[in-house]
């Protein structure tokens, strides 16, 4: 009797493996290879941009740290996808709340987003700081003795959709850059920018008189997917990208921007 209950336990064991191995099957099958991510981004320098700084672009013309790193962690994943850079933000942030396959990067991840995607990261990380102008005598050791200043910021952006929660009353922009004019023109104090793509988008527009005055939180940057988006797309995008953390091809993109 006992051996007939091993002999059945064994049977069993091999049922459950065999079904664990059809189950994952079916999850490849379900993702390829007709499963195609429809990928939107924006004008965000240097982490995703045109590549002649036009509002739409597709495909080769989507440039970027960032995209960089969003199409190699896809070609290892074997995942396909189309690739648009639009605009604005919060045009492309709807759609992909909204539409099954659709994938957002480069994004925040915030306790308010947190439910509304499925999330593959870090990609990159991004320093939320205040900027301004290198002549201006402004010194700020916390983020409360940043209030009395006129701050600019980017329309439907984490950084500023983060100071307006605390309470602070922004001049937004619909576009980065033009906040380094609103600088130069008097219009604003500072600027609430990402470190690095403040400083690529003054290089950008030849202009070198900036400063940073304070960072005012530490933030990393994602690749944010459809909540309908297989958990296998997801999986497998994830060991991709921390593949390419691992084996230093992450870190070498990045640097080839700074």
């Amino acid at each position: 009797m006992a051996v007939k209950l091993k002999r059945h336990s064994s049977y069993v064991a091999i049922f459950l493996s065999f079904l664990l191995l059809f189950s994952s099957m079916l999850s490849v099958a379900e993702v390829t290879p007709n499963f195609r991510v429809i990928l939107l981004t924006e004008n965000y320098p240097p982490y995703n941009m045109s590549v002649d700084d036009k509002n739409f672009a597709r495909g080769d013309n989507v440039d970027g740290l960032a995209t960089d790193i969003v199409r190699e962690m896809f070609k290892r994943a074997g995942v396909k996808y189309s690739l648009s850079l639009r605009f604005p933000w919060k045009r492309i942030f709807e759609l992909t709340v909204q539409k099954r396959r659709y994938g957002l990067f480069s994004t925040s991840r915030t306790p308010e987003r947190e439910d509304l995607f499925k999330w593959v990261g870090p990609i990159a990380s991004s320093d939320w700081v205040f900027m301004t102008l290198k002549n201006k005598p402004i010194k700020i050791n916390n983020l409360d003795e940043a209030r009395p200043y006129r701050i600019g910021g980017y329309k439907g952006d984490a950084k500023a959709k983060y100071l307006e929660s605390q309470n602070f009353k922004l001049h937004l922009s619909f576009r980065d850059n033009e906040n380094i004019k609103k600088l130069q023109a008097g219009k604003i104090d500072l600027w609430a920018t990402g470190d690095l793509s403040g400083r690529y988008l003054a290089a950008q527009g030849n202009f070198r008189d900036l400063k940073k005055v304070f960072t005012f939180k530490k933030s990393q940057l994602y690749l944010a997917m459809n909540k309908e988006t297989p958990n296998a797309i997801i999986e497998a995008l994830q060991k991709a990208l921390d593949s390419m953390e691992q084996d230093g091809t992450k870190e070498k993109i990045t640097n080839d921007y700074l």
